[in-house]
Formats: structure tokens, sequence, C-alpha cells
């Protein structure tokens, strides 16, 4: 048995988390930045700096909580791309200097696949490759297809906006808080998703790739052209419509390429994984198409430490370790780093 350390600071919240090699739990802690709140969106700048204040103490925590002590851990993991670049590069910075001075590998990880393996964190021995995994986040929305945990092919992506961005674009629209997904998914309760007829983007039967910067136009020509009294009295059905339209090429792409594919298995990840709808209706259709669905829990679809230790966990197995001259970088994608 192993013991992984990682850190997780690509975006605004600041994580560390300790795992075996069973992708057992040990500990995830998470700082989150409320600071940007104020903001209605992440400053970068501010999100770099308040990493730096919290890394060093989220450490300790971690193996406090872990019972473990430093000379214990096997080897670091730590997220370096995509993601905003100050933020990658404090969490970097503090995982080089950290395997520097331990004299243990360190792990580099990419943010989206380290998603998609906090599902093998809550399905221990239950998921078998091939699979399709599903990428939905704020900026990211991909499809990808595993041949095995560490051989895999982007099937699918965003030509422009992602998901979760829409989520939130939408919710600004509407006057709602930010983030806009959650409160979104909240207010579709009991709402009439067919209120509003929205845009099917890229309707293809080929094409697997999702496009939603037209879908952002269409709801903002709708919402500006309703007086806020109809919006107020409307708003659930509002919510459940533009939400229904967001989850809906997501659905259908993902389950025509399963069953182009012949897979048997399909993994939701990312923030907007936590959808309740997305969740609901994926695994009610696949199952009529005989497909098994995976995603997990609301803690592990935000952004957190213990899911790049679960994507690391298949690297150390094969000591596939990265040289501490390694650097950061925003591209986006899944990738094999």
């Amino acid at each position: 048995m192993k013991y992984i350390l990682s850190f997780e600071t690509s975006c605004d919240d600041t994580s560390v988390a300790v795992l075996n090699t069973d992708y057992e739990v040990l500990a995830n802690i998470i700082s989150t930045q409320t600071e940007h709140l104020e903001f209605g969106g992440v400053l970068p700048e501010l999100a770099s700096r308040m990493h730096m204040q919290n890394i060093m103490r989220l450490a300790q925590a971690a193996l406090n909580q872990a019972g473990i002590i430093l000379e214990q851990i096997d080897a670091l993991a730590v997220s370096v791309n995509p993601g905003l670049i100050g933020s990658l590069i404090v969490g970097l910075a503090f995982a080089k200097s950290m395997a520097w001075s331990l004299q243990i590998p360190l792990i580099t990880v990419n943010h989206l696949l380290s998603h998609i393996f906090a599902n093998f964190i809550e399905h221990r021995g239950k998921i078998k490759a091939p699979f399709l995994a599903l990428v939905v986040s704020g900026g990211h929305t991909e499809l990808v297809y595993f041949l095995s945990e560490t051989e895999f092919e982007v099937v699918g992506k965003t030509l422009d906006d992602a998901a979760g961005e829409t989520f939130d674009k939408s919710a600004k629209l509407l006057g709602l808080d930010f983030p806009g997904g959650p409160i979104i998914d909240e207010l579709s309760e009991g709402g009439d998703k067919n209120f509003v007829n929205l845009p099917n983007p890229l309707p293809q039967k080929d094409n697997y790739n999702f496009s939603y910067s037209g879908m952002k136009t269409a709801i903002r020509s709708y919402i500006i052209e309703q007086d806020k009294d109809f919006i107020a009295e409307h708003i659930h059905d509002i919510a459940a419509s533009v939400q229904e339209a967001i989850i809906r090429p997501l659905i259908s792409k993902t389950l025509r390429k399963a069953k182009e594919l012949k897979v048997k298995q399909i993994l939701i990840a990312g923030g907007v994984a936590a959808n309740s709808a997305l969740r609901k209706e994926m695994t009610s259709v696949a199952k009529r198409q005989g497909v098994e669905v995976f995603y997990p829990s609301i803690k592990l679809c935000t952004d957190n430490a213990a899911m790049i230790a679960a994507a690391a966990i298949p690297k150390l197995k094969v000591g596939d370790y990265a040289e501490l001259s390694v650097n950061a970088d925003s591209t986006k994608g899944t990738r094999y780093l």
C-alpha cells in the first residue's frame, strides 16, 4: 500500500488530499475562496494570492486528518493544466519543492482527467475500460473514449462555450447569483421544461461536438424581451427550459456515441455532473440502452485534490513520473501528461 499527497489549485479552490493506492480517501480538505463572490466571477490575481496563503496550512491539516506523517508519503501529485496559470504555478511550485526535499516522485495530472477519475473513488472495482466519459464544467465540455485507464481519445468537444458557462451566464441574465448552475437546477424543480423553445445546436447524427454560443444568444434574446414581472412569475418554467436546452445535447450525443462504440459504461464528470436533471435523465435513458451510468457525489464534482490523487494512481503504479523541470500550462482539453 502506498500513499499519495495531492494538490489542486487550478482555479479558486485550494485543496490538499491524501489517498492510498486503493482509491481510499484518508483526507480531502478544500478551502473555497468566497472573496470572489462580490466580483461575480474569479479574479485570477486574487486566486493566486489566496492559494499561497492557504496551501501550507492545508497540507499540514490533511496529513493530520489522515493520521500519517510526511515521511510516509510515497509520491506527490499536482494539477498542472488546464486552469488559471498563476494558480497552477502556486500548486506546482509547492509540490516541486516538497518532492525535491523529500526525494520522492512528482506526478503531474491533467485537471479534466482527474474529474473523470473522481468516479474511481466512489465506484471502486466497478469501472472497467472501455468506457465513455462526459466531462462538463464551467470552462470545458468534452466526450472522451477510454480504451484503458491510460489510453483515451477525445471524440467530441465544445466548439465555443462550455455547458457550465452557459448555466452561469443564463443565471446572470435572470438576475440570479453566481455560480448559476446549482441555482438554476434548484429553480427547475417542478418547472415546465418545454415552456421556452430554445435551439438544439449541431443536431447532426454523426456530429459529437457541442456548441453553446448560439444557445447563450437565444437565451439572452428571450430574457431581454420579457418584463421583470413575467420572469418573476415564470422563473421556475424558464429555469427548467434553460436547463433542458443545456443538458439535452449532452445526453443525446453521449448515448449515441456509446451505442456506436458499443460501450456499456458512461462516466459523468466535472462541476455540471452535479446537476440533478443531467444525472436522472442520462441514467434513465441509458438504462433502456443497457448502459450503466456512474457519477461522483456532489462533494467530488467540484474541484478537489482527492480526484488529483485518483488520476495519479495509474501513473504511480507504472512509475510514470514528472521531471522537476516540468511547467504548468493553460492549454484546454483532457490530456495524458
